[in-house]
């Protein structure tokens, strides 16, 4: 079992997320993850860095805790090519402790370049596995090249590359993209405890690390830590097809308009009661997961940090799969 830190960058700019991370090393986390976003999910959160120097200052700054993307759509807002280039030299930067964590996108982020973000999930999913043919190809080093359906690559080399590759942790809401991250990636990533989705990654062949999001909010008592998580998170109970189909923050704002304080208290663990985050923690073990990421919604992220590493840390690592 390893256990993450969320660093919420669409909460946060870019010198606090390094402060945190360098916390969260100190705090006895294993890695901290970070998505990479244009925009936020909401206006009011503020913020939206763009993740490669903020992880790349993160590995300037830490020593022991791991590095990942949560997630990177390598397909419309960048082409593979430059995310091979990019994970290649943050693994080089962080000697090692990089994870390369992708996924098929949201219009949210992709819709910006004007190219277009396809409409169906068969085409995303064509690109996303093409987009991981060129970033292996080129991790393989020399000349490459590469002519897909959706996506080309010509004569292009990463010169600059790890003796040790980044684990590619493939993001699936479904089971046609669990069976993508067996066959093109090294591990898998998720946002719900959905136990067949790790068991159509394993069907599939898939024997890697097992990432997931845990949903919590901090604070001194539960209305205060629940009312921060509705007023910057409440669009993570929308579900994953308005998640990624709506392209700009005030839409996201309207589809949750009608979210509710007692619906965050019961997707959330929130407050001080450490039991409720392990409540809320098992269901993801027992689904397979073991790589898990706290992902903290509440108002005082030094404060999370501190609960975490009195009461959280050692009880957390005890969970094992409960019989179902």
């Amino acid at each position: 079992m390893e256990i993450g830190y969320k660093l919420a960058a669409e909460g946060f700019g870019p010198a606090e997320l390094v402060r945190q991370a360098v916390r969260a090393e100190a705090a006895g986390f294993d890695f901290v993850e970070m998505s990479d976003h244009f925009h936020p999910w909401l206006d009011n959160q503020g913020h939206s860095p763009f993740v490669w120097s903020v992880l790349g200052a993160i590995a300037a700054e830490t020593d022991r805790i791991g590095l990942a993307t949560g997630v990177t759509c390598p397909t419309v807002r960048y082409h593979p090519a430059i995310i091979a280039q990019a994970a290649a030299t943050l693994a080089l930067l962080s000697e090692g402790r990089f994870t390369l964590g992708v996924g098929s996108g949201e219009r949210l982020n992709e819709h910006i370049v004007g190219t277009g973000f396809p409409v169906d999930v068969a085409g995303r999913h064509q690109l996303l596995r093409e987009a991981l043919e060129i970033i292996r190809l080129l991790w393989r080093g020399g000349y490459r090249s590469y002519d897909g359906r959706y996506l080309q690559l010509s004569d292009a080399r990463v010169f600059d590359l790890p003796e040790e590759l980044p684990v590619i942790a493939v993001a699936a809401g479904g089971g046609n993209a669990a069976e993508i991250a067996a066959e093109l990636g090294d591990g898998l990533f998720a946002t719900e405890p959905k136990p067949e989705l790790v068991a159509r990654y394993e069907a599939a062949g898939g024997n890697g690390p097992r990432y997931a999001e845990v949903p919590m909010a901090w604070a001194p008592d539960e209305h205060t830590a629940a009312r921060a998580a509705l007023d910057t998170t409440r669009w993570a109970v929308t579900g994953w097809k308005v998640m990624s189909e709506l392209p700009n923050p005030v839409n996201f704002a309207a589809a949750s308009a009608t979210v509710r304080e007692e619906d965050m208290v019961e997707k959330f663990a929130c407050g001080p009661d450490p039991q409720r985050y392990l409540d809320v923690t098992q269901p993801f073990v027992d689904a397979g997961f073991d790589h898990l990421v706290m992902q903290n919604a509440g108002p005082d992220p030094d404060g999370f940090l501190d609960f975490y590493r009195a009461e959280l840390d050692e009880p957390l690592r005890k969970l094992a799969p409960q019989p179902a």
